[in-house]
């Protein structure tokens, strides 16, 4: 007997992967079929071929899978760690791990913290904010400019150099190339100075980390720390600043959530893992297979992409059990899939769950009764996803 496999169209940008729509799918079968391949729908099925050497990364594809060939972003693209994989890659994680570690990102608490307080301070005493300009966006890119070592004040320039990259995740990436490549060659040039100052003139920041990093006698290249560089750049301060916005989202629907993250403000690490549970900016990880691979009756072909939905397998009632929704209250939550999984796992995972951890509950604090004000402006639920604009209004506070 035939089942109907569901389809769902992840290419239009009017899709919402977060949908009613897809938990339905997610109820008819573990995964479905959509214009990029298959979506795996539910929690086993998706962590499992995260972590399934039959499969690798898949993202080299993404230039192709819309139109484009060739080109210094297709070229970039190409380099990133996102798309490299075997020796190469695990040749790279281990040159640039030690920028990344626990121990020197958590060093850095305090002043994400000063930080946090100096954007809340200046919109605390008029009672409103646009979220995203005010506090997203400078928060993310300060500390960005902070890990490498950059001057405060040109922030808004790597910002806007770094969402227009970062349109490179978004599915208009075929329209938007002439701004992403522009952005390419600006932040390129911008980085390849940086990099140029730190070899004569060694700092204690990430960059000079790089520059002398040296695993059993190898190094990086000129070319490699750039394209690595540039990536942080412009992934760093993007998925950060799309994480907070959607955090907002989040807990402004669940003012009993956000009084909690208040009152209690050491669940700030358990509210960054909820919300990058229930509403990741990476809506959906890519897989390629390597080889012909049977899953669960389903035939994925040499080269068969696959996109693992992180909201559907992170809710997937079968792991979540009576409580799939959104509650700090709930402890040992199963590893949600917002910073990818297996060899490809996110090197600046330890970056973002700190400064975002930092931050939420600071705003709760400051603005206990926040509520939207207007609906805002916001990118398809689908790719990377997160607020263009964003206000918010509360008690003015001092």
């Amino acid at each position: 007997m035939s089942r109907t496999v569901p389809f769902l169209d992840l290419a239009d940008t009017a899709f919402d992967v977060n949908s009613d729509v897809v938990h339905e799918a997610r109820d008819t079968s573990w995964y479905a079929e959509t214009p990029y391949g298959w979506a795996v729908l539910r929690y086993e099925e998706g962590t499992a071929l995260l972590k399934d050497r039959r499969f690798q990364q898949g993202n080299a594809r993404w230039p192709a899978q819309n139109g484009i060939h060739d080109g210094p972003w297709q070229q970039w693209w190409g380099e990133t760690l996102l798309s490299l994989e075997g020796a190469d890659h695990l040749r790279l994680r281990k040159l640039l791990g030690p920028a990344f570690r626990n121990k020197t990102i958590e060093a850095m608490r305090p002043r994400f913290q000063a930080l946090a307080n100096e954007l809340i301070d200046a919109f605390a005493p008029r009672g409103r904010v646009e979220f995203v300009s005010e506090f997203a966006e400078p928060y993310a890119s300060r500390i960005l400019c902070y890990l490498l070592g950059l001057p405060d004040d040109e922030w808004p320039q790597v910002a806007h150099w770094a969402d227009d990259l970062g349109k490179s995740f978004g599915i208009r990436v075929r329209d938007d190339l002439p701004r992403i490549e522009a952005a390419l060659e600006g932040l390129t040039g911008y980085i390849e100075e940086v990099i140029a100052d730190r070899i004569a003139h060694p700092r204690d920041d990430l960059v000079t980390t790089l520059v002398q990093a040296h695993e059993d006698g190898d190094a990086l290249s000129r070319r490699e720390l750039s394209v690595a560089l540039v990536f942080l750049a412009f992934a760093g301060m993007e998925t950060t600043r799309n994480q907070l916005g959607l955090a907002l989202q989040t807990f402004l629907a669940h003012p009993d959530q956000w009084a909690l993250l208040a009152e209690r403000p050491e669940l700030g690490g358990r509210a960054v893992e909820e919300v990058m549970r229930v509403n990741p900016t990476v809506t959906w990880v890519t897989r390629e297979a390597l080889e012909d691979v049977d899953l669960n009756g389903l035939h994925i072909p040499k080269g068969g992409i696959v996109q693992v939905l992180s909201h559907a397998i992170g809710t997937d009632p079968a792991k979540m059990g009576d409580e799939p929704g959104f509650d700090l209250r709930v402890e040992d939550r199963p590893l949600h899939s917002g910073f990818g999984g297996g060899i490809h796992h996110c090197l600046g995972h330890f970056v973002a769950r700190t400064d975002m951890s930092v931050a939420l509950p600071l705003l709760a604090q400051r603005m206990p009764d926040a509520e939207p004000d207007g609906t805002g402006e916001w990118l398809p639920v689908s790719g990377n996803t997160g607020p263009v604009r964003f206000p918010i209004r509360f008690t003015p506070g001092r």
